[in-house]
């Protein structure tokens, strides 16, 4: 079992920045690839960034790329997501995952373990 928790979101202007944290607890952090996905009102979970388990290879939506940077520090059992030039359609609740595997998976289900999630409003 692996316990995630996020933390760092809230409101912010268009063109500013916030950086999200997913602190993990249980089961070894560093066997773990972890992503960040988000959900608007609305819509389906979405994939944002994921970063394999010794934090040498990423890989990012379309939408974030050049803007947001997953990194991780396995010391610290902690993942982040610096999140710059942020847009109102960046809006949304972000979660934190944890997928067992050895890929950088966008899909949703091939993730064993979620965060509770953060908010993150980006006003225009």
């Amino acid at each position: 079992q692996v316990q995630l928790v996020e933390s760092g979101g809230g409101l912010v202007q268009a063109g500013g920045s916030l950086r999200l944290s997913c602190a993990a607890s249980g089961r070894t952090f560093s066997i773990y690839t972890m992503g960040w996905f988000r959900q608007a009102p609305g819509k389906e979970r979405e994939f944002v960034a994921v970063i394999r388990r010794s934090g040498g290879n990423t890989r990012y939506a379309d939408s974030v790329k050049g803007r947001f940077t997953i990194s991780r520090d396995n010391a610290k059992n902690t993942v982040y997501l610096q999140m710059n030039s942020l847009k109102p359609e960046d809006t949304a609740v972000y979660y934190c995952a944890a997928d067992g595997g050895f890929g950088l998976s966008s899909d949703v289900s091939q993730y064993d373990y979620w965060g509770q999630g953060t908010q993150v409003t980006v006003s225009s």
